[in-house]
């Protein structure tokens, strides 16, 4: 039986950068990195993928990061100029995959709200079989939850599964629940990782 692949979406089939679009609001690199390291950091960002809507998540980082407060109130309309765009080469091998009749998944941390816009900009995401969205789910990768969620949710066993993903603390939860988990770099590492899975002796 084939195994089952689950994708990450951003940093592996979606370039996705607040960079893009605040680069043209700051016009100076030095305060841009400083709001992204102060107020729209990596924290601030995760409370829309845990459940937060950005309106809601503006205004709490108002409150918290003041000297920001113009900028951080851009970021809902900014939302849709902070994408590069598909990674090609990893369309190219989901592609691939689904042609070869491998079932397809996705985990995904994105923000509830914004990830409608996400299905019908990114036409590729109709290949896959079942994709589970954090903010719908209210919890975030690497909490396990959200992984047994996605297996019990598609009557899957971890280790029928492999997980791709860039972070690495999220191929960890992935591994420790038994799945074979693959830390993206780039697409051709990701042939040769999956390559190497697909020709790995079997042990019964």
């Amino acid at each position: 039986m084939k195994k089952n692949i689950i994708f990450d979406l951003g940093g592996v089939l979606i370039d996705w950068n607040p960079r893009y679009f605040y680069r043209s609001v700051f016009n100076d690199d030095a305060r841009m990195e400083d709001f992204l390291s102060t107020c729209c950091n990596s924290e601030w960002i995760v409370a829309m993928d845990a459940g937060l809507t950005a309106k809601e998540n503006i205004a709490r980082g108002q409150k918290t990061c003041p000297k920001y407060a113009r900028e951080l109130a851009l970021y809902d309309e900014g939302w849709h100029h902070m994408f590069g765009g598909a990674i090609e080469g990893t369309v190219e091998i989901l592609k691939d995959l689904k042609k070869a009749g491998t079932p397809l998944y996705a985990l995904t941390n994105w923000s509830a709200e914004k990830f409608p816009w996400a299905k019908k900009n990114f036409p590729f995401l109709d290949l896959f079989e079942g994709i589970v969205v954090s903010g719908e789910e209210k919890v975030i990768k690497p909490n396990p939850e959200i992984y047994k969620r996605l297996l019990a949710r598609y009557n899957l066993k971890a280790e029928d599964c492999v997980f791709i993903d860039d972070n690495a603390a999220n191929v960890e939860a992935a591994r420790a629940l038994g799945m074979a988990g693959i830390r993206f770099t780039s697409p051709a590492r990701l042939k040769e990782e999956l390559s190497a899975l697909d020709n790995r002796p079997s042990h019964k």
